[in-house]
């Protein structure tokens, strides 16, 4: 039987990692992007979705109505637009992610303050971890202030596992990650507002926190705190003050 390699574009490496002379691991913080480190449900998600609705309609020429349907479709079932429509329409997934981002981040972005300060009290690693396009996730960063605050960063161009592509909630996904960036699972929390793939950060080993936003999907009514949800907070700000549970 033929071997098939693992395929997975190697994610932007912003500074070497660190050595501990202990030998023991760093914490690794994986933190998402959009409704986790900014507020996207203020201004920026009406964008998104106006960006992936146009884009689907200009490849597979439809109306808005038909274009919309089709996002939302893939979406759910996919975790991700464009990968809906690189497997059943053929589309280039870097042309389509630009042209579905195509905006300027600069007025739209909504943060807590001081969020470079508060990143810097955590202790251990930190690395992106998004379903976001690398240039969206990058200007984003830079607009709040702490794209320096990260080692690495992971978008959904590098996530693609046996020549397809696996965003989150993909616990092989997650799993190479942690490979690459040399920490056991059992060192590494995701914070994330989608508890899908917190969901699968448990199945993958991972500590999680859950970033309660209300303008998140399938995040509303949701009053108790999941099985596989290690701590739940409102903000980063929250996670410095609550992480005690984390420890270990």
């Amino acid at each position: 039987m033929q071997v098939r390699r693992q395929l997975l574009r190697p994610a932007v490496r912003l500074r070497r990692s660190r050595s501990v002379a202990t030998g023991v691991s760093e914490r690794l913080w994986l933190f998402d992007l959009d409704n986790t480190l900014h507020d996207t449900s203020h201004a920026i998600f009406p964008k998104i979705d106006h960006g992936m609705t146009m884009a689907v309609a200009e490849a597979l020429n439809v109306d808005v109505d038909t274009a919309n349907r089709v996002r939302s479709l893939y979406w759910k079932r996919y975790g991700a637009t464009m990968i809906g429509m690189v497997r059943h329409h053929g589309v280039d997934a870097h042309e389509f992610l630009h042209r579905s981002h195509d905006f300027d981040v600069g007025p739209l972005v909504r943060a807590e303050k001081a969020l470079a300060h508060k990143l810097r009290q955590l202790p251990g690693r930190k690395v992106l971890l998004t379903n976001a396009p690398l240039h969206y996730a990058r200007a984003v960063l830079a607009r709040l202030g702490i794209l320096r605050q990260f080692d690495s960063l992971w978008a959904i161009e590098h996530m693609r596992l046996h020549g397809e592509f696996r965003p989150k909630p993909s616990p092989a996904l997650l799993r190479y990650v942690l490979a690459r960036e040399g920490v056991p699972a059992h060192r590494a929390v995701l914070v994330e507002d989608t508890l899908a793939n917190l969901r699968g950060a448990r199945q993958a080993g991972l500590r999680t926190v859950h970033v309660y936003h209300p303008g998140t999907p399938f995040s509303r009514g949701r009053t108790q705190r999941p099985s596989y949800v290690d701590l739940r907070v409102n903000s980063v700000s929250d996670l410095l003050l609550r992480r005690r549970p984390l420890r270990g």
